[in-house]
Order: structure tokens, then C-alpha cells, then sequence
């Protein structure tokens, strides 16, 4: 596994601007929750982990998803499980 964080982290981040685009990516604190910071919903939070899922090839169960809450716990996930960018 490459461990190619800012690669993947762009990548995320991309993903996050399509489901808000007011998203601001250096305002972001990657140790807060990232719903609470971006104000997502449970559909557009849902809608976030499928697009993660089409464009990084990553199942991510839904067993899993409370572990996803900060930017850096969802890189962390992302990078255990061999995704090393989109």
C-alpha cells in the first residue's frame, strides 16, 4: 500500500466540495467531526460515503460508518484498507 495521504486527501476533499460545495477545505480542523463542521445531513453524508465508494473503489459498511467522524479518521479508514488516492 502507498501511503500517499495528501494525494488521497485532495481527493476526499474533492469528493466533500461535490456533495457541498461551500465547502472551504482550509477551514477544515481534521481532528473535529466533519459532519458538525460542514453541516451534512444523513442523506448528504450517505450520498459523501457512496461517491467515496464509486471513485476510490472502497465498501465501506455501514458497521463502519460511526468510526468515519473526523477527516483524519476517515484518511486513517481509507488508508488501512489500501486506498492510497482517487
Amino acid at each position: 500500500m502507498t501511503n500517499d495521504r495528501p494525494a488521497l486527501t485532495a481527493t476526499v476533499l474533492d469528493i466533500l466540495r461535490s456533495i457541498a460545495p461551500e465547502v472551504e477545505p482550509g477551514a477544515l480542523d481534521p481532528t473535529r467531526p466533519l459532519r458538525h463542521q460542514v453541516d451534512l445531513d444523513s442523506m448528504d453524508w450517505l450520498n459523501f460515503l457512496v461517491a467515496l465508494h464509486e471513485r476510490l473503489g472502497v465498501t465501506i459498511p455501514e458497521a463502519d460508518y460511526a468510526r468515519l467522524v473526523t477527516l483524519d479518521k476517515l484518511l486513517d479508514y481509507l488508508l488501512e484498507r489500501g486506498v492510497s488516492k482517487g
